[in-house]
């Protein structure tokens, strides 16, 4: 039998000097592909995210320790070590690690690393290899680019809210921000595609090159098809809960015991449903005919097509629907979706160890996350290590640098790590 190959990024080293979500999440995407990413935090702090809590991770016995569940949602595979940057002893020791580094990642506000001497000038010169990412909320230029930016702010200035949640004068109406940090996710999802592209421009040339990422760019970018209705008409979209601007029937349905989603999206699909329905007239029907047809009475479509979705279960529309190529499925809560066979079948839920010493530092014995999306054949994403405990491997890092006991032992005595 042949070895199994390495991992796709495993000859990359990445030093990590983000916090929060949007950076760590891209350097997670590179650690689960296999690149040794070193993690940089604040000496008895660390990253914003471990307390950022409740929840919180439970110890053996089940009981909250102090570690946020945040955290790990976008830290595994990576090694941990605390530096104070604002000591000169830091600062050497990040240029060491910069000189040896595939990628940096930092979201600090602009210019804020050049006191330090770690902006991508000063660091770029050290290694002219380097591919320097930096990630802020309005970019390094533009009138905002100072500002300091967060999800929900981006989330509020691009629309994003105004297009989520239900219609003005109906219950509850009004601009909602989306369950998760949607904006700061795809700004690691787009950064770790723009590194990778610069990696293969650096094969190419040899040259590394900085990456300007700002939350701003990406909030406007994933608007997608509404910012094309908008750009391309003048209208602006309106909110209207979970119906479609451009797609009927595309929306949530009362069923006998709860709702379920039906995502129709072509015409066939429709005719395909009337008749499990019971109703293959309002396939024929000329005000139903064609899904544009369909949006302009939705007014009244939506109202039969509800009256019959509430003469059957949930499970029951799943279990008529399924083998007819209709798509319709369960709105689940957190533990129904990972409870959902699929999702079991697709191995979707990890669970890593922690190594000996960071148990005995967290009183934590394991801690869960979801699985990488990414499936590729042959240099699938790895698991390595747990989300790391607060400085677990900055020993191990030090002296892969070169430094020897005493030195490591020098550098703790004097608050630089």
């Amino acid at each position: 039998m042949t070895s199994p190959q390495p991992a796709a990024l495993s000859h990359l080293k990445v030093l990590d000097l983000s916090r929060v979500l949007a950076g760590p999440w891209c350097t997670q995407i590179l650690a689960d592909l296999g690149a040794d990413v070193i993690k940089v935090e604040r000496p008895g702090v660390g990253d914003d995210t471990r307390h950022w809590g409740p929840p919180f991770l439970k110890d053996a016995q089940g009981n909250d320790t102090n570690q946020a569940t945040y955290f790990t949602a976008c830290n595994r595979n990576k090694r941990s070590i605390t530096i104070d940057m604002a000591k000169a002893e830091g600062q050497a020791l990040i240029h060491k690690m910069a000189a040896h580094s595939d990628i940096l990642v930092e979201n600090f506000k602009v210019g804020g690393l050049k006191a330090y001497g770690l902006d991508y000038e000063s660091l770029a010169a050290i290694n002219p290899r380097l591919i320097y990412c930096s990630v802020t909320g309005f970019g390094q230029d533009g009138p905002y680019a100072e500002r300091a930016g967060y999800d929900l702010m981006i989330q509020a200035m691009t629309g994003m809210m105004d297009i989520t949640g239900k219609a003005d004068g109906t219950p509850g109406g009004g601009p909602q921000r989306v369950g998760v940090a949607l904006t700061d996710i795809f700004t690691g999802v787009y950064a770790s595609t723009a590194i990778l592209a610069a990696l293969e421009v650096r094969n190419r040339t040899g040259v590394g090159q900085h990456i300007d990422m700002a939350l701003l760019d990406v909030g406007m970018a994933i608007l997608a098809n509404q910012a094309a209705g908008f750009l391309n008409t003048g209208k602006v979209p309106q909110r209207q809960g979970n119906s479609h601007p451009s797609l009927a029937p595309y929306q949530d349905f009362s069923t006998a015991d709860g709702s379920m989603l039906l995502a129709i999206g072509n015409d066939g699909q429709f005719a395909r449903f009337c008749e499990a329905a019971g109703q293959p007239e309002w396939a024929a029907d000329p005000r139903f005919a064609t899904n544009t047809l369909r949006v302009q009475n939705r007014e009244t479509l939506i109202p039969a097509m509800q009256a019959v979705t509430r003469t059957r279960s949930t499970a029951q529309w799943v279990t008529l629907l399924e083998d007819k190529a209709v798509p319709c499925g369960p709105i689940n809560d957190m533990g129904q979706a990972f409870d959902d066979a699929q999702v079991k079948a697709r191995g979707l839920v990890v669970n890593q160890p922690l190594a000996p010493a960071a148990i005995a530092q967290t009183a934590i014995e394991s801690i869960a996350s979801v699985a990488s999306p990414l499936r590729l054949t042959d240099t699938p994403p790895v698991l390595k290590r747990a989300p790391p405990a607060l400085g677990e491997h900055t020993d191990e890092v030090l002296a892969e640098l070169g430094l020897d006991a005493a030195a490591i032992a020098a550098l703790h005595c004097g608050g630089a790590v």
